[in-house]
């Protein structure tokens, strides 16, 4: 089974709980024998997949396959064109590049639900959602890279993967998807395949 789960922020994606009070997948009445596939930090929220399938592993998370996960990230202040440019060229980021991305500024801007708890809000600094289509996941790749072109990431949200969208999905709920929604994850992201 193939499961899509609106991860909230403050889980781990992971069904051990590593100390008292720390909220995990445990907590949210999963199947038996499902496992995450890729992960989000506690501070990230939205689409993780889980499943019963090991296959899926491999199909969804080795960049040799160019499966996009899309992101939208609220930065601090409007990144320029130049500064969205960086973030798709690929930055040096931990002794190493990142692979090609997507990047640009979501019009209109999401009406996004308030996070509990909520950013860091600063009345001088405004902020602004981006979009990152990503074909990699490295451990806070999209947080290191938004820090490195000087708009640091206050809240991320993943919304995609492949061609299967987040959409009216509560935040905490999951279901199981059917044969069409299972297509759509496996699909490859027609917006990544043009811009290749």
């Amino acid at each position: 089974m193939l499961i899509a789960f609106h991860k909230p922020v403050g889980v781990l994606s992971q069904f051990t709980r590593d100390t008292a009070g720390t909220h995990t997948l445990a907590d949210f009445g999963f199947p038996k024998r499902v496992y995450p596939i890729g992960r989000l930090d506690a501070d990230s929220e939205g689409l993780l997949l889980l499943s019963d399938e090991p296959e899926w592993n491999q199909r969804l998370l080795h960049p040799r396959n160019a499966h996009e996960r899309e992101y939208w990230a609220q930065v601090e202040r409007i990144p320029s064109l130049e500064a969205l440019r960086r973030l798709e060229e690929g930055l040096r980021i931990q002794g190493r590049k990142t692979m090609p991305a997507r990047a640009w500024v979501l019009e209109p801007q999401p009406d996004v639900p308030p996070r509990n708890p909520p950013i860091r809000f600063r009345k001088t600094v405004p902020t602004c959602w981006i979009g990152l289509g990503l074909i990699e996941g490295k451990n806070r790749q999209v947080r290191r890279m938004t820090a490195a072109i000087g708009h640091p990431t206050l809240r991320l949200i993943r919304v995609r993967i492949g061609n299967f969208n987040l959409r009216d999905l509560p935040v905490g709920k999951w279901k199981i998807l059917s044969a069409t929604e299972r297509a759509l994850v496996s699909a490859e992201s027609e917006d990544f395949a043009r811009s290749t």
